[in-house]
């Protein structure tokens, strides 16, 4: 059978490729989140996150040529790989124990409101391409629109803390 009535194929449904897998994210991390919790659902998520990061960096490194990654070039790449799934990450400080980005736009856009498993995704990918370039990471995301704030605040730190961190801790392989 096939779409013939112009009335249905020329519906404005709002619904594209982009929308359902959007969609679909929401509704499984808000699935996850009711069945298992808030913590679980965001380990989930952070193992997708995880893998999503190796497979980034590598592919980065790659296309840049280098064994790898610098401070420099681990700031550049997050705010650029946020920028191609149409984020608005970038840099607020940076200096040799830290870098602090803030953000704009989440790429899951108004499908990350009241999902905060999903900032695990952001978690994640930030500290596995750090830790696997400098060995270590530890990321805080100290305001996520996820959450009800207006923008995003990551920090993604390069030193292991005398004390016992904050954030998620991530240790390069």
């Amino acid at each position: 059978m096939t779409v013939t009535d112009k009335s249905v194929a020329t519906a404005d449904v709002g619904l594209d490729r982009d929308v359902f897998l959007r969609s679909l994210l929401r509704e499984l991390a808000g699935t996850l989140e009711d069945v298992v919790g808030l913590e679980d659902a965001s380990g989930y998520i952070s193992v997708v996150g995880g893998a999503i990061g190796r497979q980034i960096n590598q592919a980065y490194k790659k296309q840049i040529n280098v064994q790898n990654l610098s401070r420099e070039e681990i700031g550049q790449v997050l705010v650029d790989l946020k920028r191609r799934i149409e984020g608005d990450f970038y840099i607020i400080e940076a200096d040799e124990t830290k870098i602090v980005l803030g953000n704009n736009a989440c790429p899951f856009g108004k499908y990350v409101e009241g999902r905060p498993s999903l900032c695990m995704m952001t978690s994640n990918v930030f500290g596995t391409i750090a830790a696997d370039n400098l060995g270590y990471a530890n990321v805080v995301i100290e305001e996520a629109i996820a959450r009800g704030d207006s923008g995003c605040r990551v920090v993604v730190n390069l030193v292991q803390p005398d004390e016992a961190p904050e954030g998620r801790e991530y240790f390069g392989g």
